[in-house]
């Protein structure tokens, strides 16, 4: 028998959930405030709380301040390994989008909110500035490639790469991909475009000295460095140092770091 229940976010138990990791405070939040928005999918339970489908929705309503929620109970008589099955497959069979359909539907949005800023689709969608940016990134890129976005012989990352380039740019970095360079090559690639803008030569130094409050610098060094691979690195480490301080401290980070560089991942 099934039926559908309003029972305390507390009644929930999260622990016996397949997913390991089941993301960071803000996204979960952003997926709570999704689904308080339009919960499409229930939450499943059985009559003793226990998940069945929905884990990672709780917790986000959790965080966000909910103190209760609808539940879809089952008490159906249900072994170890058929609670596994039942999130192992709904987890395997559900459907991302993928990034041209991403586009399209943020495209559809705005052209449907002609008032819209990117800011206020980001806040629609619950996502962060930066994430409707690169997923409206294929806008600003020639139309062959969102015909390779559309084929998926490219990602929506390429397409933010490339879109920060000319048009001349935006061709040479396509032919680049499709022969098999790596996003990293694209991104050395638009680099070097960006840095000869206008026929000028970009400035570059060998070591850059950081001066912060508190008589404390950042250094970086050891090949020519200019602004737009300064601000890449700089961008890359605190995106690794936010992904670290969830789980490690600050030794084992300069490790990972050092051990990261030598393996050239």
């Amino acid at each position: 028998m099934r039926r559908f229940e309003k029972r305390p976010l507390s009644w929930a138990k999260v622990n016996g959930n397949l997913r390991v990791n089941p993301g960071d405070e803000e996204e979960l939040k952003r997926l709570a405030r999704s689904y308080k928005k339009r919960p499409v999918h229930p939450l499943i339970a059985r009559p003793d709380g226990t998940m069945l489908d929905g884990t990672r929705r709780v917790l986000g309503l959790r965080l966000i301040g909910e103190t209760e929620a609808e539940f879809l109970i089952t008490d159906e008589d249900l072994r170890p390994e058929d609670i596994l099955e039942i999130q192992l497959v709904t987890a395997i069979h559900r459907a991302g989008l993928t990034g041209y359909e991403k586009w399209q539907g943020c495209l559809r949005l705005m052209q449907l909110h002609p008032e819209w800023q990117q800011v206020d689709l980001a806040n629609f969608l619950n996502l962060t500035p930066a994430s409707v940016t690169y997923m409206l990134s294929p806008s600003k890129c020639l139309p062959a490639i969102q015909e390779a976005l559309k084929a998926e012989r490219i990602t929506l990352a390429d397409c933010t790469t490339m879109s920060k380039v000319s048009d001349a740019g935006q061709h040479d970095m396509l032919a680049a991909r499709l022969n098999g360079a790596k996003p990293d090559e694209l991104r050395r690639q638009a680099r070097q475009a960006r840095n000869g803008t206008n026929g000028q030569q970009a400035v570059k130094t060998a070591r850059v000295r950081i001066a912060l409050p508190g008589d404390i610098s950042i250094v970086i060094s050891g090949r020519e460095l200019g602004m737009a691979e300064v601000v890449e690195l700089l961008a890359e480490t605190l995106k690794e140092a936010r992904r670290a301080a969830e789980q490690f401290d600050v030794k084992t980070f300069q490790s990972m770091m050092r051990d990261k560089a030598n393996t050239g991942s």
